[in-house]
């Protein structure tokens, strides 16, 4: 009897085509469709325990329904548990035998413009090759609501009635998108040939959301990092949005391989209809600050985050119905109301599937232990908050104050007024009393509420000190009440949310801690609050407190969260190092935004253009310095040549001066003969004319000798 049944099991196994399934819509597509089996069991009351029960295909073998291959844009992604085979894109001859096996063939297109061409070319390949199939084939399109972005209303009267996928020949696309609706078109024309053979359908996806987040991204992700105190939302914000969470849709993809129904156009939306505002606001309000802030939405393309196609997307106002999802299938829902009535659902994927998990820790120690300068490092190498009830206390009061200044003195709180008036009053007088006995009540009180903020439970924080008993950490970290099954309240021993997963025990002997304080500056000293007799006193107090049989980290303990315990010995950095290290190996590594591979190549172009940068500069200033000793040099020799000119003209001025007599001799004295003797040996013109001067000026010496 084995045997006809998983022949059966056989006939309904199918072989999915799916492109691009490392994007992000495909990728949780064909991990839906891959984890679908034939044969869980049947609720007999007609419900199933969970909603991802919900979703599996059921008759009674347990074997896998669909058989997933794929094309991948980058060879690290070839090897994926959820699909039996990833191809690398790029030669289509090589692509299409494989395409020719598959019974069901998908192209996503509602993310990739660039993905366009190619599922044109894969549906025109199999339309052509209808003649050679072995059995009937079924194309998919996913395509995209921005074919409808530019259509009119369905009635100008009444501007609230939706668009639905029986109207669909009226839509008219955003311009950014005009190959898209094309390529509908297209689709849909071939598969009118011979639907038995070869059926075409076109399914209309709404933004898509969950498992990560694609579209809505950046909103999820300026929230969680709470780098801005306000969350920007794009235009007005009073756009609707038509949404759907990625599951979903991928659910809708299986009953159309499952139904084949008789409709080729699908429209894939919830039936939310939330604005941009709602959406941006909710997701605020759950993982960020809460407050939003409209821009222009030309400020959209200044951001880095956003693509163009998600902000054409994230700017389109439709109203829309996905008649033939409820008329002709039987979807097993996940978020039929949409994000934000399913905001805790989704931000919880969020953080799973990102791994934004919060890292929590405390840190216990006796005075002057170094618990403080632990934290810090701790808080700086896994981006977390650091938590002490000085900045606790007084960001509180800076709160109150801003909350009493905006209260309206004649709203109906009154009682709420008052009361944060009493809490404010009491917080300021604590101040002085942070170092001695502060009101068990309103230390918890104030340190539970930082707890429970976003930021907290986002990344996670560093308890630097607290709690100092047993019975603070009891109250600190109990759950709040909450109603049971028989209608009772109960209260949780603790609660998980800010439950600390990590202990850390840091102790030292009274001899270095003393030691440390002494040799501490008198800031510090005061800063901290360590004088002789108070510092003393608190240490007395922290031995005799760790001395009971209920400590706190006895109360860790009990919960199963073992303490770290580490001895202090040295201040010294390598003594550091090597404590950070034995904490990150029992912590692990961060849970934080690490830079995606495209951060990482502006990072490098930054630092490739801040070096050029600076060569470049520094260039500039050799060249300059070079151009200084060059004038420099030039007058310096300008000067000495001007110097040596100088003293050439004196030379020659004292030598003129001292040739004067020597030239009034020679002219009173000598010149008259010689011009005489001269003149006569013209005349005579002898044969040896020096002879001849020689004689003569011997014979005419005025002198006589």
């Amino acid at each position: 009897m084995a045997e006809p049944r998983m022949e059966k099991v056989k006939q309904s196994l199918k072989r999915v085509f799916i492109n691009n399934i490392d994007s992000y819509a495909s990728k949780y597509i064909a991990k839906f469709l891959s984890e679908c089996v034939v044969g869980g069991p049947v609720d007999p009351d007609g419900e199933m325990e969970s909603k991802e029960e919900e979703r599996i295909i059921t008759n009674h073998s347990g074997a896998a329904a669909f058989q997933v291959v794929g094309s991948v844009s980058d060879k690290s992604n070839e090897d994926r548990p959820d699909v039996l085979e990833a191809y690398l894109e790029g030669d289509r001859d090589e692509l299409f035998p494989k395409l020719m096996k598959c019974d069901v063939v998908i192209y996503n297109i509602s993310q990739c413009t660039d993905q366009v061409k190619e599922a044109l070319w894969a549906v025109s390949a199999l339309h052509n090759e209808m003649g050679h199939f072995s059995g009937p084939k079924v194309f998919i399109l996913i395509s995209t609501v921005m074919t409808w972005a530019c259509s009119k209303p369905v009635d100008p009267d009444d501007l609230e009635l939706p668009f639905t996928d029986e109207i669909f020949w009226r839509r008219k696309a955003h311009p950014s998108f005009k190959q898209h609706i094309d390529l509908e078109k297209r689709v849909v024309k071939m598969g009118k040939t011979n639907r038995t053979l070869f059926s075409t359908y076109v399914v209309a996806s709404g933004l898509q959301y969950g498992m990560g987040e694609q579209v809505f991204h950046f909103f999820f992700k300026t929230s969680w990092l709470g780098q801005e105190h306000e969350i920007p939302v794009f235009g007005d914000g009073n756009n609707i949005v038509p949404t759907i969470h990625i599951n979903d849709l991928a659910s809708v993809i299986q009953n159309v391989i499952e139904h084949q129904p008789k409709p080729y156009y699908l429209l894939a939306v919830d039936s939310s209809n939330n604005t941009m505002e709602d959406i941006v606001k909710t997701v605020a309000s759950v993982l960020g600050p809460g407050k939003i802030r409209k821009k222009p939405f030309e400020d959209a393309f200044l951001t880095q985050d956003l693509s163009i196609m998600e902000i054409d997307s994230m700017l389109v106002n439709l109203r829309m119905k996905g008649v033939y999802l409820k008329e002709l299938f039987s979807i097993n829902w996940l978020c039929e109301t949409g994000l934000v009535d399913n905001i805790e659902l989704v931000v919880e994927q969020y953080r799973q599937t990102r791994g934004l998990l919060p890292i929590r820790l405390c840190v216990l120690g006796p005075p002057a232990v170094g618990k403080s300068t632990v934290s810090k490092l701790i808080c700086e190498h896994y981006k977390l908050h650091h938590i002490t009830l000085k900045e606790t206390i007084s960001e509180t009061i800076t709160q109150l104050e801003d909350a009493l200044k905006k209260a309206d003195p004649d709203a109906e709180n009154e009682d709420s007024a008052a009361e944060a008036q009493e809490l404010l009053s009491r917080l300021k007088d604590s101040m002085e009393q942070i170092g001695g006995n502060l009101d068990d009540q309103l230390l918890v009180k104030v340190v539970k509420d930082k707890l429970k903020s976003n930021s907290c439970r986002n990344q996670g924080f560093v308890l630097d000190g607290l709690p100092k008993t047993c019975e603070q950490a009891k109250e600190l970290f109990s759950a709040e009440e909450h109603e049971s099954e028989d209608g009772t309240y109960q209260i949780s021993s603790y609660s998980k949310k800010i439950m600390p997963e990590f202990v850390l025990c840091l102790d030292a002997s009274d001899a270095f801690l003393k030691d440390r304080v002494m040799n501490l500056s008198e800031r510090l000293v005061q800063e901290h609050n360590y004088e002789q007799e108070h510092f003393l006193r608190c240490l007395v107090r922290y031995r005799e407190n760790n001395r009971e049989d209920e400590t706190v980290v006895n109360y860790f303990d009990e919960l199963d969260i073992t303490p770290l315990y580490l001895e202090i010995t040295s201040s010294d950095e390598p003594d550091c190092l090597l404590l950070m290290q034995k904490i990150c190996d029992t912590v692990g590594k961060p849970r934080n935004y690490s830079p995606s591979s495209q951060e990482v190549e502006e990072e490098e172009k930054r630092k490739a253009d801040e070096k050029m940068r600076r060569e470049t500069q520094e260039r500039a200033q050799e060249e300059e310095r070079e151009t200084e000793e060059a004038t420099h040099r030039a007058a310096h020799w300008e000067e000495w040549t001007k110097g040596l000119e100088e003293v050439r003209q004196q030379d020659e001025k004292l030598m003129e001066n001292k040739s004067v007599p020597m030239r009034n001799y020679l002219v009173e004295h000598v010149m008259p003969t010689l011009t005489q003797g001269l003149i006569e040996c013209c005349i005579a013109q002898p044969q040896d004319p020096v002879e001849f001067l020689a004689e003569y000026l011997f014979k005419n010496n005025p002198y006589g000798y």
